[in-house]
């Protein structure tokens, strides 16, 4: 064994420890929607992505156990090589009349997905244009493929134009809900640029699928622009649906060259067949149960009436970002925020940028007034 590799990564672990940016894992002995249990401890969860309380929906449990009973566990192989199951087709035109596209393909993760969408749709003669807090895996997937990759600043549609003249062959990605800020670009003033210099528009929407536009949509539906207007699409399951995975979703040939050129589709073992089943059952509660929208939006409103006199980050969605400065500062208040039985992550470097180490508050239909006003109460006391 390398004693001068160990030695590299043990400087690197050390380095990261002392500038208080090493993470450290939690194992979660339960998890009930609006609580976690932790050391035989109960929190109140702000952390999660469980917008709309499916994870833990009976009805999406039982979908899950049925389809392991009648599917298998696993798909055991990539689609292209196994086939895939019949419940895979069943998800597929689920989200096609869902989201109104002509075409889908399903992958394990966001992440994989987003690396798919970016390196397989650019080529060496392309610029990728990205927004500057576009998500890791956005900025990953453009520092691997052979396309050309500049950032734009954040939803700074004048940033965008500039780098629209310059770049014969732009591509525009940008995302619905980021991630960490909670605040959303003008997408139909996104679109009309790209249509202006003919560069394809392409989505993360990870963050807005469920929880926006009619039905939950998405973000594009929600400001008037139909996903079918997108180069491509991807968002995830695992999110406000509540289960696992994700998908890219566009045109027919753009899906048709995915398959055949997208080295993440063609050579990932295929989703497994019962998570298929859980989130088409997830899905159509999402579509007929407007209350669980209804409920976010009513926390979300609530959560900004209490908390108006505090130093939140601009955003009307279910992530609300409380930034603190330094990575000390988020650890010390996240602490504090557990001994009073509310369970809140410190988002520090390189997540975020540095100096904008903060709490990542996200609200879910799951929340009551009660667990929204304690949470607001204890933050004025860290500010």
């Amino acid at each position: 064994m390398s004693q001068r590799k160990l030695a590299e990564l043990q400087h690197a672990l050390q380095q990261r420890a002392s500038s208080q940016q090493l993470r450290t894992p939690i194992t979660v002995e339960q998890y009930a929607g609006r609580l976690l249990g932790i050391a035989g401890q109960h929190y109140i969860n702000f952390s999660g992505n469980d917008y709309l309380g499916l994870a833990t929906e009976p009805m999406v449990l039982q979908a899950f156990a049925e389809g392991a009973a009648r599917f298998g566990a696993g798909s055991s192989g990539s689609p292209l090589v196994t086939g895939q199951h019949q419940v895979h087709r069943q998800l597929i035109d689920a989200l096609c009349d869902w989201l109104g596209v002509d075409r889908v393909l399903l992958f394990s993760s966001g992440f994989a997905a987003n690396q798919a969408m970016l390196s397989t749709l650019s080529a060496k003669t392309d610029t990728l244009l990205l927004d500057k807090l576009s998500h890791a895996s956005l900025i990953d997937a453009a520092l691997h493929s052979d396309a050309d990759f500049k950032r734009f600043a954040h939803n700074d549609l004048p940033a965008l134009e500039h780098y629209l003249r310059q770049c014969k062959h732009a591509m525009v990605v940008t995302e619905g809900v980021f991630s960490m800020d909670g605040d959303s670009p003008d997408i139909l003033a996104v679109l009309q640029l790209c249509q202006q210099y003919a560069a394809p528009l392409l989505l993360d929407d990870a963050h807005g699928l469920g929880v926006l536009g009619n039905e939950g949509r998405g973000s594009a539906v929600a400001q008037g622009v139909a996903n079918s207007e997108l180069f491509c699409l991807m968002a995830n399951f695992g999110k406000a649906l509540g289960v696992s995975g994700a998908f890219l979703a566009g045109s027919n040939t753009v899906m048709d060259y995915l398959e055949q050129f997208g080295r993440h589709y063609i050579y990932s073992t295929g989703l497994s067949p019962a998570v298929c089943a859980a989130v088409i059952k997830s899905i159509e509660l999402c579509r007929s149960q407007d209350w669980r929208r209804d409920k976010l939006h009513s926390n979300i409103r609530l959560f900004k009436q209490l908390a108006a006199d505090l130093p939140l980050l601009a955003s009307s969605t279910a992530i609300q970002g409380l930034v603190l400065g330094s990575s000390e500062q988020a650890l010390n208040a996240s602490t504090q925020l557990r001994e009073a039985g509310v369970w809140l992550s410190a988002i520090r470097p390189p997540t975020v940028p540095k100096g904008s180490a903060r709490l990542r508050i996200t609200l879910s239909s799951h929340h009551n007034q009660h667990d929204i006003a304690l949470l607001v109460k204890q933050l004025r006391l860290l500010i």
